[in-house]
């Protein structure tokens, strides 16, 4: 699984930021699921995708310090 940019990520509105965050997130749990079944063949997918959910956090809340 291939890191999403963090230039990649701003150009997204925060709507659209927000539902992938959630999507991430869901898809987060059924890696950790398929891991703990012995399903899961690369568990440096769950890495990436925690760590892009950091970025989007990130983002999420820089826009949220730059509207007030």
């Amino acid at each position: 699984m291939k890191s999403r940019k963090a230039a990649d990520l701003r150009s997204l509105t925060t709507v659209e930021l927000q539902s992938f965050m959630k999507e991430s997130e869901e898809n987060v749990t059924r890696l950790r699921f398929q891991l703990t079944l012995g399903q899961l063949q690369d568990s440096s997918s769950i890495k990436t995708l925690r760590k892009d959910i950091a970025r989007m956090k990130t983002l999420l809340h820089e826009r949220t310090n730059n509207a007030n």
